[in-house]
């Protein structure tokens, strides 16, 4: 037979178990939407894409079932169906952070 004072101790460490991997759990899903809010924020500021939304698009863009988008799966277009190669006219883009 099992002693009322080991069954006791068992459910008490369970819960401790329990209640740590919990706040565990919630830590991590608070730093993870923290990092995601900050990473939203410096978007807002720089004007560039944050990472998330970068690669959301980048897995949107090369989906070929269509699983990222609600229509059918994309057909390639006519301009690259017809073989022909358009040339563009390279430049120089200067960083203006850097000094001269």
């Amino acid at each position: 037979m099992n002693n009322p004072l080991s069954q006791i101790f068992r459910f008490i460490l369970k819960l401790i178990f329990v209640l740590s991997a919990a706040v565990i759990a919630v830590g991590l899903l608070f730093v993870a939407l923290t990092v995601f809010a900050l990473s939203l924020l410096k978007s807002l500021i720089t004007g560039r894409k944050s990472a998330p939304l970068a690669a959301f698009a980048h897995f949107q863009k090369f989906s070929q079932s269509g699983t990222w988008t609600s229509g059918s799966p994309r057909q390639p277009s006519s301009k690259t169906a017809s073989g022909q190669v358009i040339d563009v006219e390279a430049r120089e883009l200067q960083d203006e952070r850097r000094e001269p």
